[in-house]
């Protein structure tokens, strides 16, 4: 059995979904080294609907380590460039 991870609830002022997606991305692209993060994993959520969350990355993990950058539900194949 392994110890639950925890997670970081990161509330914006944004009120656009490009705009959190543009945030997203740069916190990912700026902090993607440290390895305490899992950026895979992130969702997004509005305020008064925070259980209702949208995965934002695929996160397939691909050949070599990386996982999957481009967007969730995405067509063609899997891919380090979005």
């Amino acid at each position: 059995m392994t110890a639950p991870r925890w997670i970081i609830h990161l509330p914006t002022t944004l009120t656009s979904l490009d705009g959190v997606l543009i945030l997203a991305t740069a916190l990912r692209d700026s902090l993607g080294h440290v390895t305490a993060i899992d950026f895979g994993e992130t969702t997004l959520s509005e305020e008064d609907s925070q259980f209702l969350r949208t995965r934002i990355w695929c996160d397939v993990r691909l050949d070599g380590g990386g996982r999957c950058r481009r967007r969730a539900e995405h067509g063609g194949p899997c891919g380090i460039v979005e």
